[in-house]
């Protein structure tokens, strides 16, 4: 399974990237990656969202495990994804910002 580094994972959201957080909706809602999606394990085989067919979709949850397992689904199904080494964790480590609450 593919993985990106989050130097590259910041660069890329800072592009436009579309994320998916499969975090469960407690964890979301208490602090995510600004401009991430939240589709949570529990419910992964219904996402609500069209993925993009143009570009990758990037795959966060709190340290990179769930992230492995989602984006091996979604590569499955033919989508080009790839999952965030140490995930949100990582993210506030390195001083990045978090967002509580419903998409920002």
């Amino acid at each position: 399974m593919r993985e990106v580094d989050l130097e590259v994972f910041a660069a890329e959201l800072a592009a436009g990237a579309f994320v998916l957080d499969v975090r469960e909706p407690d964890e979301y809602l208490a602090g995510h990656v600004p401009g991430v999606h939240s589709a949570p394990l529990s419910a992964f085989d219904s996402v609500p969202y069209a993925l993009p067919t143009g570009g990758p979709v990037y795959v966060i949850c709190a340290s990179g495990n769930r992230s492995l397992w989602a984006a091996a689904q979604l590569v499955a199904r033919g989508v080009d994804a790839l999952s965030v080494t140490d995930g949100t964790a990582g993210w506030a480590r390195t001083g990045r910002p978090l967002v509580g609450g419903a998409d920002a």
